[in-house]
């Protein structure tokens, strides 16, 4: 039996995918347990396409400017003494148009599941505005700034360890939920065989390395990695989202599998020996549900960095430095291994709560006083 029917409200963002697909889940997990629950994107609260503004500038600086996104993120989003440039001015500016929807909408709870979310709910909470609790996501493995705002009730976190970051620098509730995947990449993919068959018949006898850039296309020396793991004797499949002219740079080379944006991902994810990834985002984490290892490589700035070092400091994959070490760490996690096992099963522990049930868990829980 479910607890009493409640309706929550998940604020997204459409920054890539990882959000986005966070969100979708947690719908459908709510929805699953007789909840009500709908979606919104943060970007289209703020007037004047602000919003597709912001996202067509992190997406060209994640892109083609990545020194110049390591000087906002050091700005914005590290802590550090004195003063610091935030994002409240940016999310008062989403205030009205969130308070006129939960008017509409009546919310019990809503839900941020991106940074800037969090904080438009935390002022809006802190001062009164939003008369319902505000319940953060934190979908990241190292914590920033911009997640952390006293005025939000709830905080729930991939990590115990990040669970202590947001404890320790707000003092308010928060606990490790476990990472929001699909439930699809959990048990046996029905892909999986049709993936094997595929890859094997591009490159028979080469373990398939699924490299991942994002749904952007987001990534440092691409086509360096792929020769390094093609000339280290495995098939580097390349995931290359939505960017169109790096997936037609990458097919011209006879030695790789270009991907462009993969309805099939838990197919493909178990057709893998490893995935090499550069941001500690959703595609890492749907690899550790699949049980699937995952390496860091040359990841991007900010917050993919901080990221990647992050979960290789916890256990959960490990962090290539160079090229030599990327190489000597797919030989080790791609064969049958005790090393290999270890990290498999430390990604697998890391879901062993749900963050819907913690969510409906807390309406009841406030029902009841």
């Amino acid at each position: 039996m479910h607890p009493l029917s409640a309706r929550f409200l998940v604020v997204s963002a459409g920054m890539g995918a990882g959000h986005d697909a966070v969100a979708a889940e947690l719908v459908r997990r709510l929805e699953e347990r007789g909840q009500g629950a709908g979606r919104v994107d943060v970007l289209e609260l703020l007037p004047h396409r602000i919003g597709a503004g912001l996202r067509s500038f992190y997406r060209t600086t994640i892109r083609r400017a990545p020194v110049l996104y390591e000087g906002i993120y050091r700005a914005f989003f590290r802590p550090g003494r004195g003063p610091r440039p935030g994002s409240a001015p940016l999310a008062a500016l989403a205030e009205d148009r969130l308070l006129a929807l939960v008017a509409r909408e009546r919310p019990d709870v809503v839900v941020p599941v991106f940074h800037l979310a969090a904080q438009l709910t935390g002022r809006l909470r802190a001062r009164g505005a939003l008369g319902v609790p505000s319940a953060v996501v934190v979908t990241d493995f190292a914590v920033h700034r911009q997640w952390l705002h006293p005025g939000n009730d709830l905080h729930l976190c991939v990590t115990p360890d990040a669970a202590d970051t947001v404890r320790r620098a707000l003092g308010r509730p928060s606990l490790a939920t476990g990472p929001v995947v699909a439930a699809r990449f959990f048990g046996p993919a029905r892909g999986a065989a049709r993936w094997r068959r595929r890859l094997d018949a591009l490159a028979p006898g080469r373990p398939p390395v699924l490299l991942s850039v994002g749904a952007w296309g987001a990534g440092t020396r691409v086509a360096d990695t792929v020769r390094l793991v093609s000339g280290a004797g495995y098939l580097p499949v390349v995931l290359c989202g939505r960017d169109e002219r790096l997936r037609a740079e990458l097919s011209r080379r006879p030695e790789v599998a270009a991907l462009g944006w993969e309805p099939d991902m838990p197919g493909l994810l178990a057709a893998v020996r490893a995935v090499v990834d550069n941001a500690a985002g959703q595609t890492a984490l749907e690899a550790l549900a699949t049980g699937v290892p995952v390496i860091g490589y040359r990841p991007i700035p900010g917050h993919g960095r901080e990221g990647v070092r992050r979960m290789a400091a916890l256990g959960l994959s490990d962090h290539a430095r160079d090229s030599w070490e990327l190489v000597r760490l797919l030989d080790a996690v791609t064969e049958p291994s005790a090393w290999r096992e270890r990290r498999i099963a430390a990604g697998h522990r890391l879901f062993a709560d749900d963050a819907a049930v913690r969510l409906t868990d807390a309406v009841a829980r406030t029902a009841a006083r």
